[in-house]
């Protein structure tokens, strides 16, 4: 059965937003989206279309752009953003099921329209601009369109084909990609085509997805491994999956993961604190999931200053658990083991693996099972008191150390702001 694929895309979501709060027109506007108390290099979230229009890049750095021209920086408010996301998700609900959505990102989502047209009597391209109409009359955020017969093409008629029309929506089947972007450069523009695939396919002579198709294959695979099969098939605009083998995906293997980029270079005693802390709110995580582990992961990359290669190791434990006092000591000896005590870090990566039900834990003769319920019980009770007065309602001795992060980041959402204070 032919499908029929909607993607949707919120035009600079976040630098819309603050335009729409302020009362301004992000086309009109000049604006980003970044946190002024970091330092010039620190990368815009988003940028208005109007500074687009005026050659800057979405995602520079705040000293990229040039000095002549006056702008507003906004501080970013993700707490106000996935507020005004979870408004637009609500419109879609009133066209499409949740069944044939998929979010892609807090501005993005695809949608199986397949048989909401016959029922609307519209074509795909009239559904597409009612939803986006409804958007723009609600929250005053612009959306763009991508229209295809599969995933992918939606997404590149989004990305590519809807920049180049008046009415910012796209539309691509197999034949009309093949014969509109088979020689479109450059190759980065598509999905899931990233700088170091282009750069590797260069090295070959392969400069377009005309020539991706023509390849040989045995090239395509010793360069990509099975990756170079989904490389083939969006080649030729061909792809398999739908929302609903997304919906029904079970990845074989659990894990949670804490990382942060340091503002600064932390020295050893620094960054084990920080290390520490990570481990403490993951164990948290665990307990309000149910969930234990039994094996951690720890990645530390130094400062750039030293050229160093980054130090990663893992470590198990004797047996599952969610236990803070069972789980920091161990963190804390593999930080010791990996990390070089003369060389500070910026970025830290912690994850807890191989993830199971609290429920089919076993414990040896020689655990104290009273004293890990009555940890566990405090720990639920610790979570049910942040969830309810804010996570930096209960702090340990260590936040509140110098160079301690946790208390910063509570307040935080995806590393940004939240736009609370509190």
């Amino acid at each position: 059965m032919d499908k029929t694929y909607i993607c949707i895309d919120l035009k600079s979501f976040y630098a819309s937003v603050e335009c729409v709060e302020r009362g301004l027109d992000p086309f009109t506007t000049n604006l980003v989206v970044a946190d002024p108390d970091r330092t010039e290099k620190t990368i815009c979230l988003a940028i208005t279309p109007a500074m687009k229009a005026l050659g800057i890049k979405n995602r520079c750095r705040v000293f990229e752009i040039p000095k002549g021209i006056d702008y507003i920086m906004a501080v970013p408010r993700m707490g106000l953003y996935i507020e005004y996301s979870a408004d637009i998700y609500s419109i879609y609900l009133k066209y499409i099921s949740r069944e044939d959505i998929h979010v892609y990102s807090i501005d993005e989502v695809f949608m199986d329209v397949t048989d909401y047209l016959s029922m609307y009597g519209m074509s795909a391209k009239q559904l597409g601009i009612m939803i986006m109409k409804d958007i723009e009359d609600s929250t005053g955020i612009t959306a763009t369109c991508g229209i295809g017969s599969n995933m992918y093409l939606a997404k590149i008629a989004l990305d590519i084909t809807a920049k180049h029309v008046a009415d910012h929506i796209g539309i691509l089947d197999e034949e009309s990609y093949r014969k509109t972007l088979w020689d479109h450069k450059p190759l980065r523009d598509f999905w899931r085509v990233g700088p170091g695939i282009e750069k590797r396919l260069a090295r070959c002579g392969i400069t377009t997805m005309r020539q991706i198709a023509q390849a040989d294959e045995n090239l395509l695979y010793s360069l990509f491994g099975v990756d170079a099969e989904l490389l083939i098939d969006h080649a030729y605009g061909r792809e398999t999956t739908t929302i609903a083998d997304i919906k029904n995906y079970k990845s074989s293997s659990n894990s949670l993961c804490s990382g942060q980029v340091l503002s600064r270079d932390y020295e050893h005693e620094e960054g084990k604190l920080v290390t520490k802390e990570m481990a403490d709110l993951l164990c948290l995580d665990l307990v309000d999931r149910g969930l234990v582990t039994d094996s951690v992961t720890l990645h530390l990359s130094y400062s750039r200053a030293y050229e160093k290669e980054s130090a990663h190791g893992s470590i198990r434990l004797s047996a599952k658990s969610s236990s803070a006092k069972v789980i920091l000591p161990k963190v804390e000896e593999l930080y010791e083991r990996i990390k070089d005590r003369n060389t500070p870090i910026r970025k830290i990566s912690l994850t807890y693996n191989d993830l199971t039900d609290e429920a089919y834990v076993q414990y040896d003769l020689f655990t104290d099972v009273e004293e890990l319920e009555r940890e566990r019980k405090m720990q639920k009770a610790v979570n049910s008191i942040k969830e309810k007065y804010g996570k930096n309602a209960i702090l340990k001795g260590m936040n509140l150390k110098e160079g301690a992060t946790a208390m910063e980041r509570n307040r935080q959402i995806g590393g940004h702001r939240s736009g609370e204070e509190s």
